[in-house]
């Protein structure tokens, strides 16, 4: 059985874990298995945009200077031509971390909006607080496999990367332990490449065309970045997927040469 997630419960005394084996999700709660759900049902489930966020850089004071910055979004109407770098009407600031074909669009699920509200009781977050084009549902990391191909609208998409945040997500929420929490949720976010440029808009749906059989979801990703960095068998399957971003390709094969000396 492959390890997904696990959720602790605050105000309970058990903790679960979610597994996947044979194409079944199961659900261990005090070493019971309760099967919950199939992926066929999974990819059958209802995905679609809540939002789309789009912004041009500015310039915002930062302690006791000036950065520019892209991660301000605001929620737009209409239909949004979505290219090959970036939406209509949205830019990044720093080329150097920001952008290029396999970050030419950020989706972040509105699933974890309840999650921060409950981290930032008395913080208003609004569609695109977390610097995301679209805000999704249904589409959560967990469950994307790198490689993944998706249709948005009349757009076509492939899941490239997750997102590892920078000083300027701490910018936008005025308070720098969001960065590292941020890192640590398990909620990184999805950075998509596009792979046939078409259009968006709030409430289209998000349909499944194929997944890659790799199985290396986007959470997997964080988890060795983050966590199980002598994970070799799953870097090895991670820098098979033809679409995963050649910096996390670069990344993994440091490790498992450091690894396997």
């Amino acid at each position: 059985m492959k390890v997904l997630y696990d959720i602790h419960y605050t105000s309970c005394i058990w903790k679960d874990r979610y597994y996947s084996y044979n194409g079944n999700l199961f659900i261990l709660r005090e070493n019971i298995y309760l099967r919950l759900i199939s992926y066929k049902q999974l990819r059958e489930q209802v995905m679609k945009i809540i939002s789309v966020n789009v912004g041009l850089p500015r310039e915002v004071l930062f302690g006791n200077r000036i950065v520019t910055t892209g991660i301000f979004k605001e929620p737009v109407e209409g239909r949004v031509k979505l290219r090959k770098l970036n939406l209509d009407g949205d830019k990044q600031a720093d080329l150097t971390v920001h952008g290029g074909e396999d970050k030419a669009v950020y989706a972040y699920p509105k699933e974890h909006y309840l999650y921060w509200q409950q981290e930032f009781p008395n913080m208003a977050l609004p569609w695109g607080m977390f610097g995301e084009n679209l805000t999704t549902e249904g589409l959560n990391e967990d469950m994307v496999n790198i490689g993944d191909h998706f249709r948005i609208g009349s757009a076509e998409v492939v899941a490239a990367q997750p997102r590892t945040p920078c000083y300027k997500l701490g910018v936008k929420f005025g308070r720098m332990d969001i960065v590292g929490r941020f890192l640590t949720s398990g909620r990184p976010g999805i950075y998509f490449k596009v792979v046939l440029e078409g259009e968006v808009e709030a409430g289209d749906p998000i349909e499944l065309i194929s997944k890659d059989e790799n199985d290396i979801t986007v959470k997997d990703i964080v988890r060795l970045y983050v966590k199980d960095k002598k994970d070799v068998e799953s870097m090895q399957r991670a820098i098979r997927v033809n679409d995963l971003a050649l910096e996390w390709k670069n990344h993994f094969r440091e490790q498992i040469k450091k690894l396997t000396k």
